[in-house]
């Protein structure tokens, strides 16, 4: 008689738990967004961690209203996103999405800098406008309202450029496939030759030195809200004057005046970031695979990144990097044998030079503190934007750091060593995605300096 009461007494218990997780879930019915005045409502429905009918956890919605509000600021397409639900009865809710969009569409005057960063323009170029590239961009960050990006160029200064290039992110109903095209010509007169003492040598003449093109196409696939696997096939082709080949006759790949090649690129990408242009919570990973085929002289690389923020409390978090490429040199080209200071392998603290080899990694780990924001008044444009605000962040860094090199040459001691660099800086944080780095730093050369590093993103 008592097993059949504690049985009886268990099978009620466990009716009354199944009810209250039934309870526990509530249905999407409607979701609604306003604001979204050339942006089309799938491209917004896209980046949404749940659809209409979906059930979820009344615990889980507030989380994932933060996530959908993440990932639409992600997107660049929007100055503000607020993301709310609404509840029509106690099994029932409405989500209601805001955006203000920004403005998509940018004639955008160039003044870019040809060197790898501002402090080796300021220090090591002297400020020379002769390293400048100026002229127009027009570019379409959201062109058709499809997510779509167009851009077009006419360059003119240190580099000539024709750049015409168009990304569509989604091709199928399920928004999973996309696909981009570009093409870029470009003719200069002045070429970094080699590299001495880990400084940046450069040849100029009056004449044009350098000229080529680029062509490719990429197909991309996202499956979920944060990866990404995109292909990337190019051809092109890079002809040097008969000056350059003199200074210089292993320049190029092929070690002559000029360089054909059709090259496959393989990446993968899970990003998963509070705020993607300065993240303070999340983590990605990225992961590299490329390869040029070119008479004889083939090119393989592999590279691997991930990084992580954590927050330590509401004002603090800390930030770790770590960043490894491999390169399998057909030979010992100048062209392919650029590794740390270039791309996105660089250490802070040693912007003033740069270190070839066959592979490097580097190792960065930061702390930042909230200062607190500012809110200012556009007093010029009001119509446009009525007030900007900034962000300021300061923290304190330290890179470490390390390049294999087969053969160094040119008193470049910097490879087969430890580098190691420490500093402070603050940074900046404003709208579109535009993030100012100020840093002062030391390394282990002894050198002290302040480096300034920023982005804007149209």
């Amino acid at each position: 008689m008592f097993k059949k009461t504690k049985h009886s007494f268990f099978l009620v218990i466990l009716f009354f738990f199944c009810i209250e997780c039934i309870h526990a879930q509530i249905r999407i019915s409607a979701i609604v967004v306003e604001g979204n005045k050339q942006t089309k409502e799938y491209i917004i429905l896209r980046e949404l961690p749940y659809q209409i009918g979906d059930f979820v956890s009344k615990d889980s919605l507030s989380y994932l209203n933060m996530i959908a509000q993440q990932q639409l600021v992600n997107t660049s397409l929007f100055t503000d996103v607020l993301v709310t639900s609404i509840h029509t009865d106690s099994m029932t809710c409405n989500i209601k999405i805001q955006v203000n969009e920004r403005k998509y569409f940018f004639p955008i005057p160039v003044f870019k800098l040809v060197d790898r960063n501002f402090s080796q323009w300021w220090n090591v170029a002297h400020r020379s406008l002769d390293r400048v590239n100026y002229g127009i961009n027009i570019r379409g960050s959201n062109f058709t309202g499809n997510y779509d990006k167009l851009t077009l160029g006419l360059i003119a200064g240190y580099t000539q450029q024709a750049i015409i290039r168009y990304q569509f992110p989604y091709l199928d109903k399920k928004l999973k496939f996309g696909a981009g095209l570009g093409l870029q010509y470009f003719a200069q007169k002045e070429i970094n030759t080699s590299s001495v003492s880990n400084k940046q040598v450069f040849y100029r003449t009056e004449g044009v030195i350098q000229k080529g093109y680029r062509s490719n196409i990429s197909f991309s696939y996202r499956p979920n809200l944060y990866e990404r696997h995109i292909l990337q096939i190019g051809i092109g082709k890079n002809e040097i004057s008969d000056s350059a080949f003199l200074i210089q006759p292993a320049y190029l790949p092929s070690f002559g005046k000029s360089f054909s090649y059709l090259d496959f690129t393989l990446s993968f990408s899970k990003i998963k970031f509070d705020y993607n242009p300065y993240p303070t919570n999340g983590s990605s990973t990225e992961f590299l695979a490329f390869h040029r085929f070119s008479n004889k002289n083939n090119l393989s690389s592999i590279q691997f990144r991930r990084i992580l923020a954590s927050p330590l409390s509401a004002k603090n978090f800390i930030f770790f990097e770590s960043n490894t490429a491999i390169k399998f040199l057909p030979n010992h080209n100048y062209l392919d044998s650029k590794l740390m200071g270039y791309g996105n392998l660089q250490l802070d603290g040693l912007d003033n030079y740069v270190i070839d080899g066959n592979a490097g990694t580097l190792l960065r780990a930061e702390w930042h503190h909230w200062l607190g924001s500012l809110t200012v008044k556009n007093i010029i444009a009001k119509k446009f934007l009525p007030e900007v605000k900034y962000r300021f962040w300061l923290k304190a860094f330290t890179n470490l750091g390390y390049v294999y090199a087969e053969k160094p040459i040119n008193n470049n001691k910097l490879s087969n060593t430890l580098l190691r660099t420490i500093g402070v800086g603050l940074d900046v944080i404003s709208i579109y995605d535009f993030v100012l780095k100020i840093d002062y730093s030391l390394n282990q050369l002894g050198d002290k300096g302040l480096y300034l590093r920023a982005g804007l993103n149209f």
